[in-house]
């Protein structure tokens, strides 16, 4: 048999990927007026980051058990790596270490220190690690690896969901007086999103964001993301510019940056997930 690979919904991994690396889900949770969406799972409705009364739970404890238990038994007893969201932002980490330490040394649980894709590249690393024989121990010291080179960055269009949510981390301070600009933020080495520039419109912070890409992959093979909250068009154009002007990188996707970090950042967000090569 070989390592399994779990991840959670943050990762926003196509199917056909997760079925190809045979890497297993667990949902993170959105709340509305006393119901519970299973990201991924039940249908959510697109505007969720627009309504009032919403929050966002990371993944339940009895949901990482059995995904974990699962996983565990159709590796034959080789072992788990369980890669998710960023301590930083989320519960979930928290709680599947507590039951990785429950399950025993075969679980070996990860801080991707990252966020949607850069979940997801981390676990798409460990997965196919696992696939080509690596044991236990090779296949999280890859993951492990894989978490030091992701890169986050992200322009939101309003700063009232993250004020809310609390997930600004370091550029909590400046919030109250700076509701006009629409900042440059980045996930620090610690998965936290911190404040990178202080940008007045919204086609500056994304050409900002763009530079600071260009200069962070220089000529180096990267795998690239462009995630949005309703905002396709921008990401598109983001994308386009990033493929133009980076040729070598070797896959750049765009698509949405899923409901529960919709939540946090709001309608119109635009992010960019870098995952550097040597």
């Amino acid at each position: 048999m070989t390592v399994v690979v779990v991840t959670d919904s943050s990762a926003r991994l196509d199917p056909d990927e997760l079925k190809r690396w045979d890497i297993r889900v667990v949902p993170l949770h959105v709340l509305q007026d006393g119901v519970d969406y299973q990201d991924g799972v039940d249908p959510i409705p697109q505007d969720i980051q627009d309504r009032s009364h919403v929050s966002t739970s990371g993944a339940a404890p009895a949901d990482l058990t059995d995904v974990y238990q699962q996983a565990l038994a159709d590796s034959g007893g080789d072992g788990v790596v369980a890669v998710h969201l960023s301590a930083g932002l989320s519960s979930t980490f928290s709680s599947a270490a507590a039951v990785g330490r429950e399950l025993g040394s075969a679980v070996r649980v990860v801080n991707s220190r990252s966020a949607a894709m850069g979940v997801g590249f981390v676990a798409l690393a460990a997965a196919r690690a696992a696939a080509a024989g690596a044991n236990l121990d090779a296949v999280e010291a890859q993951a492990r690896s894989e978490s030091g080179k992701q890169h986050g960055f992200i322009v939101v269009h309003r700063l009232d969901n993250l004020r809310r949510s609390g997930r600004i981390g370091t550029a909590a301070s400046w919030l109250g007086t700076a509701l006009s600009l629409k900042p440059l933020l980045q996930l620090d080495i610690d998965g936290r999103l911190v404040l990178d520039q202080r940008i007045r419109t919204v086609a500056k912070a994304h050409a900002a964001m763009i530079e600071r890409v260009v200069a962070l992959v220089g000529d180096r093979p990267a795998s690239i993301a462009v995630h949005h909250v309703d905002n396709h068009d921008d990401a598109a154009s983001i994308g386009a510019a990033l493929t133009s002007r980076l040729p070598q990188v070797e896959s750049l996707v765009v698509t949405d940056m899923g409901p529960v970090l919709a939540v946090h950042v709001g309608s119109g967000a635009v992010g960019v997930i870098v995952s550097t090569q040597e």
